[in-house]
Order: C-alpha cells, then sequence, then structure tokens
C-alpha cells in the first residue's frame, strides 16, 4: 500500500481523523499493512498486546469464547474503524479474539508509536476518548441486552436493526437478507446454534416472519416488535 493511501486510511478514521496532514505523514512510516483471509485470527483474548488496527476494507469481529467453545460476539468492525485500543492506552493484554469476518486489509499501528503519537497530538489523544466512550457504552448496552433480555427478544431486536439498516423500514412485507448463518447469529448473541434455530422455527410457525435460506420477510411486524421488547419504547412500523 502507497504511503498517499495509508494516509487517506488514518484520516478516515475517528482516531486520528482530527490530526493535521504533516503529522500524519510522519507517523505512517511506522504504519506497516497486514491482509487477513476469512476467518483467520488476528490475536487472541489473552495475548500480550503490541498495537491496534485501523480497517481499511473488510470486517473484523471481536468475540469471547468460553472454555466449552460457546463464542459471544462483543463487537463487529468495518472499513474506517479501529481495533484494539484499549490494551493499547491500559497497557494490558488484548480482552477479546479477533477474527476476520471476510477477507480483510488493516494497517497495523505499533503500541509504543501510537503512545508517543498521542502524546505529541493533544487533539488525537481527545479523540481516543472518544472512541473509548463509545466502546464502553457499547459493552454497556451489550451487558444489558444479555441481563435482562432472552434469546428470543434479543433474536427479534436482531432482526428488527437488520430491517431497518438495509430498508430503512419496518412494515409488513419489509424484505432483507440476513448477513450471518445460524452460528454467527447464535455468537452474535450469545446463544447456540440449536436455540437460535428453535426461535426462528417460532417466529416462522407464529406467521411473524417468513423465512428461506438467509432471505426474511417481516409478515407482523407489530408482533416482531412486541417479541423484542422494545415495542413500548419505540416504534418503527411505517417508519419512512
Amino acid at each position: 500500500m502507497k504511503a498517499h493511501d495509508k494516509l487517506i486510511a488514518l484520516q478516515n478514521t475517528d482516531l486520528f481523523g482530527q490530526v493535521p496532514e504533516n503529522a500524519l505523514k510522519a507517523f505512517a512510516e511506522f504504519i506497516s499493512e497486514r491482509r487477513y483471509q476469512r476467518g483467520e485470527i488476528l490475536f487472541t483474548a489473552g495475548d500480550n498486546a503490541i498495537g491496534l488496527y485501523v480497517i481499511v476494507s473488510g470486517a473484523l469481529r471481536a468475540f469471547r469464547q468460553t472454555p466449552e467453545g460457546r463464542e459471544q460476539t462483543i463487537h463487529v468492525e468495518t472499513a474506517g474503524a479501529t481495533l484494539a485500543e484499549v490494551p493499547v492506552f491500559d497497557g494490558g493484554a488484548y480482552p477479546s479474539t479477533v477474527e476476520a469476518e471476510e477477507d480483510t486489509v488493516t494497517l497495523f499501528l505499533p503500541k509504543a508509536a501510537v503512545r508517543r503519537f498521542l502524546l505529541e497530538n493533544p487533539e488525537a489523544a481527545l479523540s481516543a476518548l472518544g472512541v473509548l466512550a463509545r466502546r464502553l457504552r457499547h459493552v454497556t448496552g451489550l451487558v444489558e441486552k444479555l441481563s435482562l433480555q432472552d434469546v428470543a427478544q434479543r433474536l427479534a431486536a436482531m432482526l428488527i436493526d437488520e430491517a431497518i439498516k438495509q430498508t430503512d423500514d419496518l412494515k409488513d412485507g419489509t424484505s432483507f437478507s440476513m448477513p450471518l448463518h445460524r452460528q454467527g447469529i447464535a455468537a452474535r448473541l450469545g446463544s447456540v446454534r440449536e436455540v437460535i434455530t428453535r426461535h426462528l422455527h417460532k417466529l416462522v410457525a407464529d406467521g411473524v416472519i417468513a423465512v428461506e435460506g438467509q432471505h426474511v420477510v417481516v409478515l407482523d411486524a407489530e408482533a416482531l416488535q412486541i417479541r423484542s421488547g422494545i415495542h413500548t419504547e419505540r416504534t418503527y412500523v411505517g417508519r419512512r
């Protein structure tokens, strides 16, 4: 990757986007390109943290795994995002395992170089606080879902989120594609494949959705919202 492309990739991130171009150009000499194939592991939870990553293209998934092999997805990041900021700043190990959800191109930034850069560029340090605050809000929301919602509610909420994300609408007849297979959905929702399959079959049997492969059609949008547990908090039906 050319130096100009690295510069653009850094400017597209929240962490480095407000930094003067001259400072980023000097920083770019410490950055290396790393490519990963789908399913390849970048690092494992507990590994010594040696740096952070900027996603140029593709997608990376951060997750934790129990000794029995059950996974819980923490977050998924795509182009323009940074990953593994927390251990770079607190000096600890990587808190989660990260794998490529698809073929992915990244820039690797060594920990020492990042810390030195932040000391020299306080605007980047302030941006880092914003990135970490958003991470904290996301994890807090995830804990709340896992603590207060059962799997059926989390699945219904995920279906609603995907419908809104892909069509900007939720009503009877809304049609969208699930980006994950059932094992991936289970990891995202903190469950197992068999439980997800059972709850999907229940939604189909009750006439709430229709499913063919990865394609989903919402048959009863109001019922889907009620099952998500968010019906009284916000209404998506008929959104334009």
